[in-house]
């Protein structure tokens, strides 16, 4: 196993150095830059040289690339252009444990919903506890996440008042409600639907029959029989799931005002923040491999059969 993650971080390497040339090529070939938005007034020339200057925008871009490459090999992301007194490492340890928490939240609420929801569809197949919990995945997983925070923040926060309207103050407040629901929705209902086939498949199965023939109780060919081996494939949407609840709640946190990873992200891409643009993407590139190789690693628990070679 150990030969197989290191083989597997290697293969990070070229991936990171993919996504961050694809990204720089593209940030730049887009229409403004990151001075565009710095007042209604238009930049007198010389101000505009030297900030370009200042910050090596004046060099050509193959050099910028190569310049951005060396450093970034070092650790060094650069300083942000928008909080000129920050640099985008300082901007990812403040911001990203505020998105991880609020997606480890979110996530723990969908895998109970989401797996539940779909077990109970399974076991209880065509009868009207499975059209209901059918109905509620198709529901989570038309509803943007969007769309959601905000009649959410309309309803519960405006108008009833049971909930603050945006913010954060760590898990254990009431702030954390809000988004992270609406964050948990959508992967909820994908793993309710995910949960619901692997069981129906399952409980076909031979060696289901055959321990009910055995005497054996429901909740033990459910529990001892069924589950673990329906999981396997919701582990796999459910890591996935995970990276992209962790990077991907940009929308949720610009609306509730939640300080995270998210809300800079949609920040920067405003401001032309090139440093903290390249610098998230990496970082999301980063947790969305480690993520599969976590869940490659957990097959092997899950299911003896299975070996990491």
């Amino acid at each position: 196993m150990a030969a197989y993650i290191f083989r597997r971080l290697i293969v990070l390497i070229p991936l990171l150095w993919a996504v961050a040339t694809i990204t720089f090529f593209l940030m730049h070939a887009t229409p403004g830059g990151p001075w565009s938005n710095l007042g209604d007034k238009p930049i007198p020339p010389i101000i505009l040289e030297r900030l370009n200057a200042a910050y090596g925008l004046d060099k050509p871009l193959w050099q910028q690339y190569v310049t951005y490459l060396g450093h970034a090999a070092h650790g060094d992301f650069g300083p942000s252009y928008a909080n000129r007194s920050l640099t985008v490492s300082d901007i990812i340890r403040q911001a990203f444990p505020v998105s991880l928490k609020l997606g480890l939240v979110a996530m723990f609420m969908a895998v109970v919903a989401g797996v539940g929801l779909g077990i109970i569809g399974a076991v209880k197949h065509n009868t009207w506890m499975d059209y209901i919990t059918s109905l509620t995945a198709i529901i989570g997983i038309s509803t943007p996440s969007y769309v959601v925070v905000s009649v959410l923040v309309l309803f519960l926060a405006s108008r009833l008042h049971l909930l603050p309207t945006g913010g954060w103050d760590g898990i254990l407040s009431t702030k954390v409600i809000i988004p992270a629901f609406a964050l948990a929705l959508y992967p909820a209902a994908v793993l309710a639907r995910y949960t619901r086939s692997s069981m129906l498949d399952v409980l076909k199965m031979d060696y289901v029959r055959t321990a009910r023939a055995k005497g054996l109780s429901e909740k033990r060919v459910l529990f001892g029989h069924t589950v673990q081996n329906a999981l396997l494939p919701v582990i796999t949407v459910t890591g996935l799931i995970l990276a992209d609840v962790v990077t991907g709640s940009f929308f949720v946190e610009s609306i509730y005002s939640v300080p995270g990873i998210g809300r800079y992200f949609v920040q920067s891409i405003t401001n032309r923040d090139y440093p903290v643009i390249l610098g998230t993407v990496l970082l999301f590139g980063v947790l969305i491999s480690v993520m599969n190789l976590v869940v490659d690693i957990l097959y092997q628990f899950l299911d003896p059969r299975i070996q990491l070679n």
